[in-house]
């Protein structure tokens, strides 16, 4: 008995093209990740790959959109392919479109200090910054005035511990977060302060931040300083400022359990002698 061919619905090509650079855009992103991070490339080619990749990204939604109309408009095969292309396009759209928003809101300045009159310098990292970074200089009075608009709880961390005790919380701090420590010098005499400088990651890009905290002696104890900036760009989306304000936390609740507070012994009053008694608590004799 012969058989009866039934021919199959044809597969939608834009279906199959929007599959195929989705994939493509996924794949440069994560390419360009790799690059940062490990450090293989200049940031430059780093970031022209993640921006083609976005662009890929764009053209793999509009086509896996078309691919849509097409399968429901004509009964093609190929909604499976359109809508993987649009959870790619999208997951990979989502972040810098979130991004996006925070630059609408936030100051453009990259580099945040709790100390804008004299900010703690990098030294160090000064001399080991890429040359095509920005500068390590502190641009001033602009961005001291953006910054305390947009950010006024970043200021100076006063503790009542002694200085060397501030430094080990510091150092305590930086080194559970990962961070790449380039010098430290605890405040010893006759050097008056302590200072660290270290390199942190941003979490997804692994863009690299430079972070210099200072501890002064005061009267009362210690006054420690911060410095966080990033070395491309003239925008970091409010990284810096959200990392010094996790740091100041971090470095509060360390110092916090280095000298628990003692609760205070309720003292226990004298006792008192009766008027009416004489030696040995007996009363007087009578006359």
């Amino acid at each position: 008995m012969a058989r009866r061919y039934i021919p199959s619905e044809p597969t939608s090509r834009l279906a199959i093209w929007a599959r195929r650079m989705a994939l493509f855009s996924l794949a440069a992103a994560l390419l360009s990740i790799i690059i940062v991070r490990s450090g293989l490339l200049e940031i430059g080619p780093a970031l022209a790959t993640f921006a083609g990749a976005l662009a890929c990204a764009v053209i793999a939604l509009v086509l896996a959109l078309a691919a849509f109309v097409m399968v429901w408009k004509d009964g093609l095969r190929g909604l499976g392919y359109s809508l993987g292309a649009i959870a790619i396009g999208l997951a990979l759209l989502a972040y810098p479109a979130y991004l996006g928003l925070k630059a609408y809101k936030l100051p453009h300045i990259h580099d945040f200090t709790t100390d804008s009159i004299d900010p703690p310098r990098y030294e160090v990292l000064a001399r080991i910054r890429p040359r095509n970074a920005n500068s390590v200089n502190y641009e001033g009075l602009t961005v001291a005035q953006a910054q305390h608009a947009a950010y006024p709880e970043i200021e100076p961390l006063e503790e009542d511990a002694a200085p060397q005790a501030a430094f080990t919380a510091v150092l305590s701090v930086i080194t559970k977060r990962r961070w790449l420590i380039v010098d430290q010098r605890p405040p010893q005499p006759p050097r008056r302060e302590g200072r660290i400088e270290a390199v942190a990651r941003t979490p997804i890009m692994g863009f690299r931040d430079d972070v210099v905290v200072r501890v002064r002696p005061t009267e009362d104890g210690s006054r420690i300083d911060l410095r966080s900036s990033s070395r491309y760009g003239a925008f970091d989306f409010g990284t810096n400022a959200t990392r010094i304000r996790a740091l100041l936390d971090g470095i509060d609740e360390a110092i916090g359990a280095l000298k628990p507070d003692q609760p205070e012994r309720p003292i226990a009053p004298a006792p008192k002698k009766s008027k009416g008694t004489g030696k040995g608590g007996q009363p007087p004799a009578k006359r």
